[in-house]
Parts: C-alpha cells; structure tokens; sequence
C-alpha cells in the first residue's frame, strides 16, 4: 500500500467515524422526540399496549390535544408565560446592556473587580441561595404573584453582559467621541447610537433568555402555587396525580409547549447563528 492509499483509507476510516459518532448523537435526541409525538396520538390503551416507537394507529386522534388544551388551561398557561417573558426579556435587556455599556466604555478603579465579581457569582450553584431567596421573596409580600417570578427573571447573567460587551469592544469609540463633540449626552449616546448598533446581541440574548424562561419550571412551580397563575411548563402538572398519570395527554401538552419555540426558531435561527459568532471574534 502506497502513501497515496494509506491517506486515502485514513481519511475514509475518519469520515466513517465522524459520520457514526454524528447519526448516533441524532438518534439520541430524535428518539425521545419521535416517543413523544407517537404518544400524542395515541389512545391510552394503546399506549400501554405498544411500545414507545410504534406509530400510532390514527394519525387523526385530536382528542389529547383537546383535553390537554381544556383541562391544563394551557391559554391561560401561554397568557402567563407572555406576561412574565416580556416584562422579564425587557429589564433583562435594560440591565445587560446598561451594564456592559458602562464596563465596555468606561474606565475606572474597580472594573475589573466588577467583572470578576459577577463571574464569581455565576458559578455558585443557584439552589444554595433558594432559602434566602425565598424568605426575601416572602418578606416581600410577593410570593404566590407573577412579581416573585419576574423578580427571580428579569436580573442579567453574565453571558448576557459578555455577549453585549463583545458586541460593544467590536463598535469604535470615535462613534461616542463625535457624539460628545455634537454636544450628546452619555444617555443619549446609549440610546441613539450604542442600542441599534446592539440589535443582532440584544435578539441573541432574548432568544436564548427567553427559551429559558419558557422551559423554567422549578422557579413557577415553587413562587405561584395558584392555579390562575400557571404558566406553560407547570400546565402540565394538571395530568398528574395520585391515582396515575395520563401520559397520553401530556404528551399531546408537550407538542403544543413545542410549537411556539419551533416555530421562533426557525424564523430567528440566522439572528442565533450571526449573533453568537459575531459575538465571539469581535473583541
């Protein structure tokens, strides 16, 4: 075997690989999907009597849809989440953005110290501060409102101020400069000239956020026990209880808690891709 042949069969040997490691990953995250969407159409008998990948008998089945939708009072569900998501994606956006404003433009004693002081605090596990989280919630007098949740949302992260800040370093200072010899004021600057040019981060960071809010289900389910005040995740609590589960109906649940995030996806996946690239080679 000459040299020629040898590179040949390595580089079909590691295409094969790859393209194995890759179609098994897929599998993995298509198989629950594809069990979810059976069961959706399945009767509860034949849910119980087939297994989790037998294609359902009538693709026409509606009828989980329709108890999931009436008996989960999933509108109501969607209300909340959109009350909660909007109010929650715009003090996100304010706070992110004001902050990395400041850090990325403005150099005083402390900065650094700031930055890694808020890097410190995003690796403490946030399930060791719920008990004083909680007690000040309650002090509050907020508990059992969309308030506590929104509270606990609409604080930034860091990955929401770096993101703005590789995006601000990427924006030359002589934009600010020329402003300032226009007579514009640091405020006006920020909201003229540094927000439009943020866009592509600023819809980056409502995505990712807001996909996380969407799914969060600890923080719902633990601050608004009223049964008024469900969102979309804790929706689907309703077909659980102690004397069985109705996986049928949550499964049909869970494809009408899909189809919003599908459906955003795929009309904003560009402004994903562009913003979290551009945001990592600006700098």
């Amino acid at each position: 075997m000459d040299l020629r042949e040898e590179k040949n069969l390595k580089y079909y040997i590691s295409n094969t690989i790859r393209y194995a490691i890759l179609i098994f990953s897929s599998l993995i995250i298509i198989a629950p999907l594809l069990i979810i969407l059976f069961g959706a159409f399945k009767t509860n008998k034949e849910l119980l009597t087939t297994g989790p990948l037998t294609t359902p008998e009538n693709w026409m089945n509606f009828d989980n849809f329709k108890v999931a939708w009436e008996k989960g009072r999933m509108a109501t569900g969607f209300i909340n989440t959109a009350i909660i998501l909007v109010i929650s994606l715009a003090a996100t956006i304010m706070t992110g953005t004001m902050t990395a404003y400041v850090l990325s433009r403005f150099k005083f004693r402390g900065r650094n110290l700031i930055k890694f002081l808020f890097l410190v605090a995003s690796l403490i596990p946030s399930i060791t501060m719920q008990m004083s989280i909680f007690q000040i919630i309650v002090g509050m007098g907020v508990y059992n409102t969309r308030i506590a949740t929104i509270l606990l949302f609409a604080g930034t992260d860091i990955i929401s101020i770096y993101i703005f800040m590789q995006f601000l370093d990427g924006i030359p200072y002589t934009l600010d400069e020329a402003a300032i010899v226009d007579g514009a004021s640091f405020p006006r600057i920020f909201m003229q000239i540094i927000i439009p040019l943020l866009k592509p981060a600023i819809v980056t960071v409502i995505i990712i956020k807001g996909i996380g809010f969407y799914n969060e289900f600890y923080i719902p389910d633990l601050y608004m026990k009223d049964k008024s005040l469900r969102v979309i995740s804790t929706s689907l609590y309703a077909f659980k209880g102690p004397f069985g589960t109705q996986w049928e109906v949550i499964c049909a649940a869970c494809i009408i808690t899909m189809i919003p995030t599908l459906i955003i996806f795929l009309l904003l996946q560009k402004h994903i891709y562009s913003g979290l690239t551009m945001g990592s080679v600006k700098g």
